[in-house]
């Protein structure tokens, strides 16, 4: 699986292109690392998060079959030598808005704007990543939730629109893609997180059916 396929179908993300591509790397290395994702933004982009998280935290394209010793060892715990058969190697990844207990407790007790920056802080450990996605790259809690996140020395991405913004301004790597207007940024988004999650999954489990952008 090629970038090429993806620009090929959206000739408009070749700007893009270097930036999607340093992405794929990071995540890469946040789980050879140890580390996990974490990821935030509103509305939309609070639902594209989940998305994220749903490709990450089980097979997308690829199966991910323990291996041989991790079977082995579930498979005993469980007195079920077929149990190993509905496990799959994870991406670890959180979608920060999906916690709406403590989301709603400090958003009444504390601050909205500082929400997902609390969770941000309380979550970050070395070798994660921090994921802000903001159409308009200004999203207050978001960007609160990225100073969060450098103060704690992690890297920090950003997906938004072509605009420069608060986002891009501090994010170690924003893919900025080229449009304006709220729901064609979010078009782009998800083809965009969609190619992302699909080749950080075959550099680290290998490919298993082709994929479509």
């Amino acid at each position: 699986m090629e970038i090429n396929e993806l620009i090929l179908r959206y000739p408009q993300l070749e700007k893009c292109r270097d930036d999607i591509e340093k992405v794929v790397e990071i995540f890469v290395n946040c789980y050879k690392k140890g580390g996990k994702i974490l990821l935030c933004g509103n509305g939309g982009s609070e639902s594209d998060c989940d998305h994220i998280v749903g490709e990450l935290m089980k097979g997308f394209l690829s199966h991910r079959k323990l291996n041989k010793e991790d079977s082995d060892k579930i498979n005993e715990i469980f007195e079920d030598e077929n149990a190993a058969n509905n496990l799959q190697y994870a991406i670890p990844a959180i979608s920060l808005p999906s916690l709406t207990a403590v989301s709603t407790a400090f958003i009444n007790d504390v601050s909205p704007d500082m929400v997902y920056a609390q969770l941000m802080y309380g979550y970050a450990k070395e070798n994660d990543v921090a994921v802000g996605i903001s159409t308009s790259g200004n999203s207050k809690n978001v960007v609160c939730a990225i100073k969060c996140a450098k103060a704690k020395n992690i890297v920090t991405v950003a997906l938004t629109g072509k605009k420069e913004s608060r986002l891009s301004d501090i994010c170690d790597v924003t893919i900025k893609v080229p449009e304006c207007e709220t729901y064609k940024i979010q078009e782009l988004h998800l083809p965009v997180y969609h190619y992302i999650c699909a080749k950080v999954e075959e550099v680290l489990f290998g490919e298993k059916k082709s994929a479509h952008f």
